[in-house]
């Protein structure tokens, strides 16, 4: 018998749009044959299903089953694509699990914790993880320019400690900006992070569970267009993602085995997508996506490709996943 899978998309952060872009990629990528998809939109004001003439249906959020046309619908699984708040913080998770309902992303306090990147850093700091130096601050603290760049120095990336898709990110080469890259940061969060530049090769690293196993994907190497790797050279077409990357065996290596490391660490599950940048011949850091991108341009979906993944199984793939655990 075919299951009901809900395709959750949307969000309540400026991600929504890719999110939106995901989720219907997923849709369109599922077996029809083994599955009856539905798209679900998760926003602030309406939790809706939205059927292919765009008709939408309110969800009871009692047990997330939806009435269409007098006919109950309720669902078998949860395919998460909701990037940033609520689908990847861990709000989603921890309202799936109080409903018994199984979803394809990672447990509520794994999502909560990599979404928070100074509290993801001073987690794996201990396990001997190499990170970037960071200053961390609150909204309302006081902003002291010379004791941030005496800890960073210059230039340093200025970042909201919970967003992604490059929201809210600053790369500051001068003293007197700094105020207002911390500014812009505050309108995305109310904490940020200000770290060190690092300069050398940007690497993207996809680890899945996939067929019961932990596996690396092939890594992505970035190289951005513009100053760094921003909202226009993540979707706009301003990078060149080449996979697998074009790094040393060495380095390849060393990656593969620091990425799957942090999985396991954290006691991961469904997708993850690390990001690292080398300096001194080690990977250090940058952050952990556990709802990376979706799209056709997107980079876990290219790096799925090469290790020879369709997108139908990488998905088909998470659902099993999901129901069996």
């Amino acid at each position: 018998m075919k299951k009901n899978i809900a395709i959750i998309m949307g969000g309540y952060s400026s991600e929504y749009k890719i999110s939106l872009k995901s989720g219907n990629v997923v849709y369109d990528a599922l077996d029809k044959e083994s599955y009856n998809t539905y798209r679900i939109h998760i926003f602030k004001n309406k939790w809706v299903y939205v059927n292919d003439t765009n008709e939408e249906f309110e969800i009871d959020k009692n047990d997330f089953s939806v009435l269409v046309n007098d006919t109950k619908i309720t669902f078998d699984c949860v395919f998460n694509a909701i990037h940033g708040a609520p689908g990847e913080d861990g709000y989603m998770q921890a309202y799936f699990k109080l409903i018994g309902m199984p979803q394809t992303s990672c447990n509520m306090y794994q999502a909560a914790l990599t979404f928070n990147k100074r509290d993801l850093l001073a987690t794996l700091k201990p396990h001997g993880i190499k990170t970037a130096e960071s200053y961390c601050l609150n909204l309302g603290d006081t902003i002291n320019e010379t004791a941030i760049i005496a800890k960073v120095g210059l230039p340093c990336f200025v970042k909201a400690n919970k967003a992604g898709s490059s929201f809210g990110i600053s790369k500051v080469y001068k003293k007197e900006n700094l105020k207002a890259a911390i500014k812009n940061s505050f309108k995305e969060d109310n904490e940020i992070i200000i770290e060190q530049f690092l300069d050398g090769v940007e690497v993207s690293v996809g680890v899945i569970s996939y067929k019961g196993e932990t596996i690396v994907l092939p890594i992505t190497e970035i190289v951005s267009e513009n100053d760094f790797f921003d909202y226009q050279a993540k979707y706009e077409g301003k990078s060149q993602e080449i996979t697998p990357a074009r790094i040393s065996k060495d380095y390849q290596q060393k990656t593969e085995i620091v990425a799957k490391k942090i999985y396991k660490i954290l006691g991961m599950s469904g997708f993850s997508r690390s990001e690292f940048i080398f300096k001194n011949d080690e990977p250090y850091l940058l952050e952990v996506n556990t709802v990376p991108g979706l799209t056709k341009e997107s980079i876990l979906p290219q790096q799925a490709a090469a290790a020879g993944i369709s997108m139908q199984n990488l998905f088909g793939n998470a659902i099993e996943e999901a129901l069996t655990n």
